[in-house]
């Protein structure tokens, strides 16, 4: 079999989340951005994969177009485990991060796809069989900011069967007004986005210690100190998470080692697909780290996430972004319903998009990379 043509699909689809919301990590969300990708077969067999993500889409397309999806055409997508290997040491020397490796990252999870079509399995299966038939999700909402709004927001995500709903405020009173709305038996997290250094991730965690976090997502700028990170986890007493912004499976042993985190949070859009995935999974059991992934996409990742999470030897979580879309190419495939979400159960990811709904909200052409 070969890889005959690649193709990616820039969707922009309008949504809301019950109130204005405001930027975080710098960043504002005015639409879900999705990048589909795309990979055709000489045996007929399409696999879909996505690319991280969000506002960085036009840089990850263009990863993609000009040298990703060339370096694939005519390789064999059965050969998942030495095309990875040999892909990320091609295109090591445009940075172990970033929108190269996010394109890789879709590619990986669309042949996981075909591998799982052509086999006529879904793909935990491929990962050892899932273990259960639907996953815990946790709300994953965007920042607010306003206190009287998160409370409100928390109050309804609690009554819609969520047991954990995951912030992303800064101020203690958002936080607080959280706790205040969820009740006393749901589990808040917050996700900071890296914003401080080691002292003021110190002086928030405690300040923050009223409202029973249980975990505190990111709190250390840069990422990557995770020194800093492993003395913010020792001197406080709150659980600490991180993950989403390591770069492969060496980021994560050194930050396993330094004892930086409690909590692993790769994110299969951006560390490499499936097939880093399953490493890093196993480094974390190995170091006796909980794994729960990062997953605030849409499409393919978030069908790759389900996956994952339902083959897991422990029973997690799967994050599920408050997003009400005006319209999704996959239908309700991903929404949780009491606080739970399907695992697919048709071959490969296990559902396929509506091309008509994906036509409606694509942004720009659609180049075909053979």
């Amino acid at each position: 079999m070969k890889i005959t043509a690649i193709r990616a699909h820039y969707v922009r689809i309008p949504y809301d989340m019950g109130a204005p919301t405001t930027e975080f990590a710098g960043l504002r969300f005015p639409s879900q951005d999705h990048l589909l990708i795309q990979v055709d077969t000489d045996a007929g067999i399409t696999g879909w994969g996505e690319g991280f993500g969000h506002n960085i889409i036009p840089a990850t397309k263009a990863a993609l177009e000009s040298y990703v999806a060339p370096w694939f055409i005519g390789k064999d997508p059965t050969d998942i485990n030495t095309l990875h290997r040999e892909a990320a040491q091609a295109f090591h020397i445009f940075g172990r991060n970033g929108p190269v490796v996010y394109a890789h990252s879709g590619i990986d999870i669309a042949l996981w796809d075909i591998a799982g079509k052509r086999a006529g399995l879904p793909v935990s299966d491929l990962l050892g069989g899932a273990r259960r038939k639907e996953v815990r999700a946790y709300c994953s909402l965007m920042r607010y900011g306003n206190p009287d709004v998160v409370r409100r927001i928390c109050s309804e995500r609690a009554a819609a069967g969520f047991t954990h709903i995951k912030l992303h405020e800064h101020s203690v009173a958002a936080v607080m007004a959280a706790r205040e709305g969820a009740g006393a038996d749901v589990g808040i997290m917050n996700d900071v986005n890296c914003p401080w250094s080691v002292a003021e991730a110190l002086a928030m965690e405690k300040a923050y210690r009223p409202a029973n976090l249980f975990w505190l997502e990111e709190p250390v700028f840069p990422p990557e100190d995770h020194k800093g990170l492993a003395r913010v986890r020792r001197e406080g007493q709150t659980r600490i998470a991180a993950g989403e912004n390591a770069a492969g499976l060496h980021d994560f042993i050194d930050s396993f080692e330094k004892g930086a985190i409690d909590i692993a949070q790769p994110s299969v859009t951006k560390i490499g697909g499936i097939t880093e995935m399953q490493k890093i999974i196993a480094a974390a059991e190995a170091h006796s780290v909980q794994l729960i992934p990062h997953c605030a996409y849409f499409g393919p990742g978030n069908l790759a996430s389900i996956h994952i999470v339902a083959s897991l030897s422990t029973d997690t979580m799967l994050e599920n972004i408050y997003a009400n879309l005006e319209a999704s190419p996959y239908g309700d495939a991903m929404v949780a319903n009491g606080g739970k979400v399907r695992v697919p159960q048709a071959p490969g990811l296990g559902v396929e998009p509506d091309m008509a709904i994906v036509e409606k909200y694509r942004q720009g052409s659609v180049a075909t990379i053979e």
